[in-house]
């Protein structure tokens, strides 16, 4: 028995007119711009890298850090300026999968709560999105870390 032979013939009728004014999603269009948008971003990273490396004596193994640094501090300052929200907007998941939809997370949560107060609400909802990807960041990196260890005294790699 399918979803419609359980269905009124009311229900049903407004299936389909819903189905006839329903919006059609531009699935291409939305994830072209995500992979665009999302590339830009990765891009900016990657010259701020080499910004890094040509006027700051950084190796490429060292630049990373500094690099990350600066992708979620730009991200920041265009969230709490109001742009990043219209970058989100336009791009969807294209602006939040790099590192910059971190920075946008903690900075967005810190804004929504501002009236509660610095402490509690500033300070208190501050990671409450943002304190997962940390403590699972910080968690895998332990484990991997055990791994390693474990597979060097014993393997000796």
């Amino acid at each position: 028995m399918s979803n419609n032979e359980k269905k009124t013939p009311a229900q049903q009728q407004y299936d389909k007119l819903n189905q006839k004014h329903e919006l059609k999603r531009p699935v291409l269009k939305n994830c072209l711009r995500a992979f665009f948008v999302g590339g830009l971003i990765c891009t900016i990273g990657q010259a701020i890298t080499y910004f890094y490396i040509y006027f700051f004596d950084f190796t490429e193994q060292t630049a990373g850090n500094p690099t990350v640094a600066t992708v979620v501090f730009l991200a920041m300052l265009l969230t709490g300026f109001g742009i990043y929200d219209h970058l989100g907007q336009y791009a969807g998941a294209g602006s939040a999968v790099p590192v910059s939809g971190f920075g946008n997370a903690v900075v967005s949560a810190a804004i929504e709560h501002r009236t509660e107060g610095f402490v509690l609400g500033v300070g208190g909802n501050m990671f409450k999105l943002a304190g997962s990807v940390i403590l699972f960041g910080v968690f895998s990196a332990f484990v991997i870390a055990l791994f390693k260890t474990i597979l060097m005294q014993w393997g000796g790699l």
